[in-house]
């Protein structure tokens, strides 16, 4: 009956102690940053964006599709991602069982004998106190065997492990946040690549082509020639006219080569060419949807990164504070030990002891206020990191969508001018054939004017597909 207050006593104690540590710990709110006006010249409210379509949909050349599926089965980086996310759910599990005591058993032996100077000084002294006495001639010999276990169990009253555990759930979370960041980018580099190739491929042919026109070119000067309407001049500058195309071929082939390798890196092989299909077979997307500026906070991994990361370190200012309050800890040993016989060990041999107590920092408190500043600049530091992340975001979604539309002007003003080129160029061989006013210097002008506006055109449709490329990425495409 008198245990009952007792135990109501010490139950209302801990309630009254959790409540305190609501005071001293506090619930995370996320941070309410601004996203009004991150898409520079962009105001819309339709909730659409091509961030919610999957890499299969927004890339159906099905040979690209193979070597995202290889990126993501092989990539070094992205391994690495998921070995982070293993090391920060294996810290989860270990702050849960911080929760529960400890436990720890020991079995010993111990064997000591007095020397015959230390039973002498025992003589003395009982017979001082009139005690009897030893026999230093037989000096006895004691073994001691124990089987102890002993616990310990700090009661959470502060909030300090639970704090812990989620900081430590923060932790994973962000490591997840990074793994998807890597993937988003690891699909966007390879498609980007991959356009870079089927550029190179592009301006290879055009410039091959442009290298057998001007080899028939020059059997053409010669014919004219023989027919003295152009001269020996006319002649040679077909030829450095030809050369002169041929000379780029080994720079393209370098240029592919080199992104091959890059690729190769990215899937996780040798070097090896890779296999591709025509830029001409690329299609775009109809329509870039971006969605509303806020949705950057639930679509892009880094931004998700970086607000976990501002929220691990909000949980470790709680576990500072936590330190300046006192520490509530319950231990117990309890084993059996007997002397000189292991007869019986079990038989009225058990000894324990149970001990609760409050430990409060005094001494190292200038540790503990350090240990706060330095979780507060930490979290502030966080904070920031997080602001220049969505910033950063909305540049790049910006960015995208303006070098996709330059992209698109200049390939329709481009279209025009190749056109006229290719005009330039025949009408120029037509008048070089019939009236002296032309020579070859305006032929040689033209097709070089054609040849530069060609490769631009390439150049153009690649940005055109690279810029919608990282527009995905830049809105949080491709982990979904």
């Amino acid at each position: 009956m008198t245990t009952t207050p007792i135990k109501m006593g010490f139950a209302v104690g801990l309630l009254g102690l959790s409540l305190a540590s609501c005071s001293i710990t506090k619930p995370y709110e996320q941070p309410a940053l601004t996203t009004n006006g991150l898409y520079r010249g962009i105001h819309t409210t339709d909730s659409t964006t091509i961030a919610s379509i999957p890499w299969r949909q927004m890339f159906p050349d099905t040979v690209l599709q193979r070597l995202i599926e290889l990126g993501l089965a092989n990539n070094l980086d992205l391994k690495i991602a998921v070995a982070r996310m293993q090391a920060a759910e294996a810290n989860v599990q270990q702050s849960k069982l911080a929760f529960y005591p400890t436990l720890s058993t020991n079995a010993g032996f111990t064997l000591s004998k007095s020397s015959s100077a230390q039973l002498r000084a025992l003589n003395i002294r009982s017979a001082e106190s009139g005690s009897s006495t030893v026999s230093t001639t037989a000096i006895p010999t004691i073994k001691q065997y124990s089987l102890t276990a002993s616990t310990s169990w700090e009661a959470d009253v502060w909030g300090k492990l639970r704090s812990t555990k989620r900081a430590y759930i923060a932790a994973y979370l962000q490591s997840d946040a990074y793994r998807r960041a890597v993937q988003t980018q690891l699909i966007a580099n390879i498609a980007s690549d991959y356009y870079t190739l089927l550029a190179y491929d592009k301006q290879l042919t055009i410039t091959r082509e442009t290298v057998e026109n001007r080899k028939a070119e020059v059997e053409t000067m010669k014919a004219l020639k023989e027919g003295a309407i152009v001269t020996g001049a006319d002649v040679v500058q077909s030829e450095a006219n030809r050369y002169a195309a041929e000379v780029t071929l080994p720079d393209i082939q370098q240029n592919i080569r080199q992104t091959e390798n890059t690729l190769s890196v990215l899937l996780a092989i040798p070097p090896d060419s890779i296999p591709r299909t025509r830029l001409d077979n690329q299609s775009s997307t109809a329509s870039l949807q971006t969605g509303v500026p806020a949705q950057l906070l639930s679509n892009r991994p880094d931004v998700q990164e970086a607000e976990y990361g501002f929220r691990n370190t909000f949980e470790l200012t709680n576990v500072a504070q936590t330190y300046f309050y006192p520490a509530l800890t319950i231990t117990g040993t309890g084993g059996f030990a007997t002397a000189n016989t292991l007869t019986g060990f079990f038989a009225g041999t058990f000894y324990g002891s149970l001990i609760s107590g409050l430990t409060q920092p005094i001494v190292n408190q200038g540790i503990n206020r350090q240990r706060l500043t330095r979780a507060r600049a930490a979290q502030a530091e966080a904070f920031y990191t997080y602001q220049a992340t969505l910033l950063t975001a909305g540049q790049e979604v910006s960015n995208a969508l303006y070098a996709y539309q330059m992209a698109v002007d200049k390939a329709n003003a481009r279209q025009q001018q190749l056109a006229a080129l290719a005009k330039a160029v025949d009408y120029t061989k037509e008048l070089l054939k019939y009236t002296a006013n032309t020579n070859f210097t305006d032929v040689l002008t033209s097709e070089q004017n054609l040849l530069s506006a060609q490769l631009n055109s390439v150049n153009d449709r690649l940005q055109q597909l690279q810029a919608t490329v990282t527009l995905y990425r830049a809105l949080g495409g491709g982990w979904q």
